[in-house]
């Protein structure tokens, strides 16, 4: 072989080696520092570099599987799935996304003594980059525990308190949305012809009025073109976070600024809720009336008015945390009630025996002409029981908002390294064998004790628990019961004829949603 082509040979191979033993060596520190932590919880093996959630690969515990439910296969939920890695690893076993330990607790002993005993430990949230990317650690559900979120958690509680969170002075508002969800059903049941009438749309708009009016000042028709595609954006942008490829960003956060695909669809809906929420702030910045502040938001802006007239230039109280504040306001208040409700209404139509009974209870205590109060409530310990049930079976929320170990601990004798993403998960809370007789099947008497009462049970949990528990508890409570109530007490609910029913595994997103279905309604007489 000629001199120069044989040391030209030698060059590249020897390069060629070099990036081999390099990719190797790079392989092997990425999976010794998944495996080798010290005393961490134990769980199923990780992939090399993308560790248990693949993405494109078959992820080792996300993955699809089928079962069969009422004589038909359906997709498993894949919270389903952790749950049962309880069974083999534990109730505190771990995963990791990428090189990030994630530790998932089961049980609710496990996740109570997490949380609720254990605060300054696990009350921070993760930098996990797709929700960085969008939120940009602010607001008040991702935002990072300690001095700044508490007063701005305190501050946003106190102002939507005094615009009717958890008081009766809130009934009205609610009670506005369902008078146009009646006058709407009775119209698109009659079009439809017997085909069925999707819900979704009527619910989500009546429920995301109620957080509208109490934050911005302003309800949205319900044919209000833009307002309707918000709330798709919405459902949309929670689903590929979880439920796509784009999961990925948290593993490579340069996938974000990928131009095609889901990525652009991502950017594109986060550019879309943007336009919509600061045009509505600006409106009331050019419109505000510091002597009659009409919302949480002229609140706010008032608040941002004070510390700057005080000289608190280091305030946290600034146009972009109120941006964030408006848009975790608006999401969670929307997509939780809205698919809770759902939920329920879907478990009347699968369950008309069930559907009978709340409705003998609202007639025999409210009446066929009396619109339901939330003075009822206490009177109708049944309808609160089988929503109650709903709530447990189909916790919307199943794995929580994810949380961090804010310094390395020990808990339940393993080692839980400062910066470890925290999964509490609430399914397996409410589906737990230990403290609930057979926990999968539709049961709203375990709520109820041997006189007929209403028994509450420290287990139950659909809002979470603990200093990160859902601000917006008491309003969800008051908008599910109002609407149970007083749909059920206008309609009987069943499917339209020849139609299956739903598969029960749910659409996961951010929260679990019930597959799309229609409901046929008659007047109740």
């Amino acid at each position: 072989m000629c001199p120069l082509l044989e040391h030209v040979s030698s060059c590249l191979l020897s390069r060629v080696n070099i990036e081999a033993v390099v990719l190797l060596l790079l392989v092997y520190y990425l999976v010794k520092r998944c495996r080798d932590r010290d005393n961490i919880p134990p769980g199923p093996r990780p992939w090399p570099v993308v560790g248990n959630f693949g993405g494109f690969l078959v992820p080792s515990v996300l993955q699809r599987r089928f079962r069969r439910h009422r004589g038909r296969a359906e997709v498993e939920n894949p919270v389903v799935a952790l749950t049962e890695h309880a069974n083999v690893y534990g109730n505190v076993f771990s995963l990791f996304a990428g090189t990030q330990l994630i530790v998932v607790l089961n049980g609710y002993e496990v996740v109570k003594d997490a949380l609720s005993n254990r605060p300054e430990e696990f009350s921070d949230r993760p930098d996990i980059p797709a929700v960085t990317i969008m939120t940009k650690r602010k607001g008040i559900v991702f935002a990072p525990y300690g001095s700044t979120w508490k007063k701005q958690r305190r501050f946003c509680h106190t102002m939507l308190r005094n615009f009717g969170l958890g008081k009766l002075s809130v009934e009205p508002c609610i009670h506005q949305g369902l008078a146009t969800i009646k006058t709407e059903l009775l119209r698109l049941n009659e079009e439809c012809g017997g085909a069925g009438v999707d819900l979704t749309p009527l619910i989500r708009n009546a429920v995301s009025n109620v957080i509208c009016s109490m934050t911005l000042g302003q309800r949205f028709h319900h044919e209000d073109h833009e307002f309707r595609l918000l709330l798709g954006l919405m459902d949309r942008g929670l689903e590929i976070c979880v439920n796509s490829p784009a999961f990925l960003i948290n593993i490579f956060p340069l996938l974000y600024y990928l131009p095609f695909g889901v990525f652009r669809e991502l950017r594109q809906v986060e550019r879309d809720i943007t336009v919509f929420l600061k045009d509505i702030i600006t409106k009331h910045r050019e419109t505000l009336d510091p002597e009659n502040p009409r919302d949480f938001v002229d609140m706010y802006l008032l608040e941002m008015m004070s510390q700057r007239a005080a000289g608190q230039e280091d305030s946290s109280f600034t146009d972009d945390y109120l941006f964030y504040i408006v848009g975790d306001l608006f999401i969670a208040g929307t997509d939780t009630t809205s698919n809770s409700l759902l939920w329920i209404l879907l478990y009347m139509v699968l369950y008309p025996d069930i559907q009978d009974k709340v409705q003998a209870e609202i007639d025999e205590v409210v009446g066929k002409h009396r619109v339901p109060s939330l003075t009822d409530k206490g009177s109708l310990p049944f309808t609160e029981a089988t929503i109650m049930e709903v709530q447990r079976l189909m916790v919307v929320v199943p794995l929580g908002i994810p949380h961090m170990a804010s310094k390395t601990t020990e808990f339940r004798g393993y080692t839980i390294p400062k910066g470890t993403v925290i999964l509490p998960n609430l399914w397996s809370v409410h589906r737990d064998p230990s403290v609930w007789d057979d926990p999968d099947s539709f049961n709203p008497a375990r709520f109820l004790d041997d006189d007929g009462k209403l028994f509450r049970r420290e287990c139950f949990i659909p809002f979470g628990i603990g200093r990160r528990v859902c601000m917006g508890e008491q309003l969800a409570k008051m908008e599910l019961f109002l609407m149970v109530t007083c749909l059920l007490q206008a309609f009987k609910f069943r499917l339209p004829e020849g139609k299956p029913p739903p598969p029960l595994h749910g659409r996961f997103g951010l929260t679990l949603a019930p597959c799309p279905f229609t409901v046929c309604v008659s007047t109740r007489t």
